[in-house]
């Protein structure tokens, strides 16, 4: 007896997920690729080192220390921002949040759109925000390398590092009451524009981790508006208090 196959079902067996299409397995086809990545570097990074000589300073000398005196190009920026913030926030607060935060993306970050994919088309925003506080970080490195000179002061490129420069003037405080309410007026707006004008992303999030998430992005620009306030205005701290300024 001849069985009849069903139309109907073999449309469905036809047809096929355009999401499992793009997707292949981690191995081999992904860990292959990353090994074969991690060879090149290591083959640029090897020939790179037997061509260019590495600049080696003078035998330390304790009668004489080096003016500026700087940490290696790595550490440059973490000293660059010790210009605008007290040492415990600068050394401690800000590199301990930057690891944090980083750790915490997978967790405050439900959208499973682009995830396994290497796109900017589904994380416009995330993407964007990341790729600032990454060149943020570059741009206190160049500053702290490139642009401060003797007694730290800060030297534009077309300025010459021999021409002494006097002390950086005199710099302000803003006052208790302005502070407080600064530091108030910029989290409370802060956290309470993008739940307005983007209700659905809020929603997406939940309140605890749209706090913790833009808290997080809120302080990150925070550093931004902060190197701003002391180049263009002269402004050491926003807020003093017995304990902390910020």
């Amino acid at each position: 007896m001849d069985i009849v196959a069903d139309p109907q079902v073999e449309t469905e067996e036809k047809e096929i997920d355009p999401q499992k299409e793009k997707e292949v397995f981690s191995f081999p086809d992904l860990v292959s690729r990353e090994f074969l990545a991690i060879i090149l570097a290591c083959v640029v990074l090897c020939i790179w080192s037997l061509a260019q000589n590495a600049p080696l300073k003078a035998i330390a000398d304790p009668n004489w220390t080096e003016n500026p005196a700087k940490a290696p190009w790595y550490f440059v920026g973490l000293q660059e921002v010790l210009v605008y913030f007290d040492p415990w926030i600068a050394g401690v607060m800000i590199p301990l949040l930057i690891i944090f935060g980083l750790m915490a993306i997978p967790f405050l970050d439900p959208n499973p759109a682009g995830v396994g994919e290497y796109n900017f088309r589904d994380r416009k925003f995330s993407v964007s925000l990341f790729m600032l506080g990454f060149t943020l970080w570059f741009v206190l490195i160049l500053f702290g390398q490139f642009l401060r000179g003797p007694n730290w002061q800060f030297y534009w490129p077309w300025e010459d590092w021999g021409v002494q420069k006097k002390a950086e003037q005199q710099l302000v405080n803003f006052s208790t009451l302005w502070g407080y309410l600064s530091v108030a007026v910029y989290f409370i707006v802060g956290l309470g524009l993008p739940a307005l004008l983007k209700p659905s992303f809020y929603k997406q999030l939940g309140l605890r981790r749209h706090l913790i998430s833009w808290i997080l992005i809120l302080l990150m620009f925070a550093v931004i508006v902060k190197i701003f306030l002391r180049i263009a205005f002269h402004v050491k701290y926003i807020l003093v208090t017995p304990y902390f300024s910020i």
